[in-house]
């Protein structure tokens, strides 16, 4: 099974191994990004917003990843305080320093399942490697295009660096405005519109200098675009900077049957489909439910109808799981607490799906991720 979103490196940031642990290891957290402070806040923040339970623990880690089937794990490179920088206003540009910070959890996400004996991939043959020894396949992905860097010259450097990373694809917007791409309101507990009134982003450009110059090198490197959170007019515009064969893909989202503007269009989807692409549907009760329920799911069985929803309408040949465990996405769907959850949920699907259900559950994403790795081969 592939997840094409997953917030694996999420338990690493602020040097804090697990959450029960705070008291204890707070004076072991390294001084980066104001340490102690910021690693209280992400926990309090981890505890309210993510964790099922107040004394629960992340969602994702290797052990739970291997009882729930995942044999590729597409790891979502993540730095909250860069994008909720205290020290900035709302809408401040990005910072340089931002980088080095993405790379600084980079490197510690590959010494980690390094150590546990897993795979890093950098190139196709490590897809196979891990494959043939039956271990986890972990593929950098990048969450925030605010990361990239504070002016053109350094996106441009800087995504081609990544791309010899082995970097599968850079989310360019995500939940606030930093000036790089026009985003849509994705936080569980704000109505759209109380967030636009919150956070306007009336008048400002779909994509800046800074946006544009990441879509371009994304376009070059053979990097794929993810244009989850993304507002149209960013959708739009980066479709217009590609070439016409570049990857597309939405690694946690859905079908638009409501009024959230997160969930996408038939138009974008059919942009997506056109050139191969995939839409990872969001294990996340408020985005996946909108406009098919009124109620949370509450069992496996009904989080189950609410995604034959989303397939039914997006077609099985695009349609992947983009569950965004540890993303902060409380509640999660029915019968989904953690990613041991993934392999009763993969049960159903074969069960329900039986023609369609590998491509679901793996060929779709790795078509996506064999042609970016084929790519950066050529």
């Amino acid at each position: 099974m592939v997840d094409l979103h997953v917030h694996y490196p999420m338990h690493l940031l602020g040097g804090v191994e697990s959450p029960r642990d705070v008291a204890e290891q707070m004076l072991k957290v390294r001084a980066r990004e104001a340490g102690k402070v910021r690693a209280a806040i992400l926990n309090v923040a981890a505890r309210l917003l993510n964790f099922r339970h107040w004394d629960g623990d992340w969602r994702v880690s290797v052990p739970l990843l291997q009882r729930g089937g995942v044999t590729v794990a597409c790891s979502v490179l993540y730095r909250p305080f860069s994008e909720m920088d205290l020290d900035e206003p709302y809408g401040a540009p990005p910072e340089s320093a931002y980088y080095d910070r993405l790379i600084e959890l980079l490197d510690a996400t590959e010494r980690d399942i390094e150590q546990q004996g897993h795979v890093v991939v950098r190139r196709a043959e490590d897809l196979d490697a891990a494959r043939e020894a039956g271990k986890i396949a972990f593929v950098h992905c990048i969450e925030g295009g605010f990361h990239l860097g504070s002016t053109p010259d350094e996106v441009t450097a800087h995504v081609h660096e990544l791309a010899e990373r082995g970097v599968l694809y850079i989310t360019l917007a995500h939940l606030f405005w930093r000036r790089v791409a026009t985003n849509t309101p994705a936080l569980p507990f704000l109505p759209d519109a109380v967030y636009n009134l919150l956070f306007p982003q009336k008048g400002v450009p779909a994509l800046t200098d800074l946006g544009v110059a990441a879509v371009k090198a994304c376009n070059a490197t053979g990097i794929v675009v993810d244009i989850s959170h993304m507002r149209e007019d960013a959708i739009e515009a980066t479709f217009a900077l590609l070439d016409d064969d570049a990857q597309v893909m939405a690694s946690h989202a859905g079908y638009r049957f409501g009024g959230q503007h997160y969930n996408l269009t038939d138009s974008t989807i059919a942009k997506i489909a056109a050139r191969g692409g995939v839409v990872g549907l969001i294990l996340a009760q408020h985005q996946l439910n909108d406009g098919i329920r009124r109620t949370n799911t509450k069992t496996l069985a009904q989080t189950l109808d609410v995604i034959d929803r989303h397939i039914a309408t997006i077609g099985p040949d695009h349609v992947a799981i983009g569950s965004d465990l540890d993303g902060f996405i409380k509640p999660t769907m029915g019968g989904v607490e953690s990613a041991a959850d993934l392999k009763p949920l993969a049960g159903m699907l074969r069960a329900r799906h039986p023609e369609s259900a590998e491509k679901l559950l793996a060929q779709n994403a790795l078509r996506v991720i064999n042609r970016r790795f084929a790519n950066a081969a050529a």
